[in-house]
């Protein structure tokens, strides 16, 4: 066995150990990667949620693969927001499930805190996967205000795809 891939299966197993049924992982199947149109599209509704609440954002929608698709944000969002963004959208892709639930997990401490050893994984809510057909075809990442605006803005975008 590689070193790669004795390091990815030691990732799944804390994963799995980590994070037990409260972790919301979405049983669906990956999908063709998302389209920039609806890339574009859930970004749109996202910021459209962000500016009816006078939020500033930056949006970043990925691939199943955490590809980055498509990136657009707010005049005035803080820099640091734009990586932010992008992490909870490949956070949200890559283990199929809302950054929300890893920030639960590591907010309940014990077990919880394997959280942070898992590569890549945000535990900060803003993160959602995006389906269509019961298929995850990517993930959008919001970050500019607090991790619930943030979930707010991100659910509203990744609900803009049918």
């Amino acid at each position: 066995m590689s070193l790669r891939t004795t390091k990815i299966l030691s990732v799944l197993a804390l994963a799995v150990c980590a994070l037990g049924m409260e972790a919301q992982m979405l049983p669906n199947p990956y999908g063709p990667p998302i389209t920039v149109e609806n890339a574009k599209k859930a970004a749109a509704a996202a910021l459209a949620e962000a500016v009816k609440n006078h939020w500033v954002m930056a949006v970043a929608v990925v691939d199943p693969n955490g590809t980055l698709v498509y990136y657009e944000k707010t005049d005035n969002t803080q820099i640091g927001s734009a990586n932010v963004s992008i992490n909870k959208a490949r956070s949200a892709a890559l283990y199929k499930r809302p950054t929300k639930a890893f920030q639960d997990a590591l907010a309940s401490g014990g077990a919880g805190v394997r959280v942070m050893a898992l590569e890549g994984a945000v535990p900060v809510e803003g993160g959602v996967p995006i389906l269509l057909d019961g298929k995850i075809i990517g993930a959008i990442g919001v970050s500019g205000a607090n991790s619930d605006q943030d979930g707010q803005c991100a659910v509203a975008g990744a609900a803009a795809i049918k």
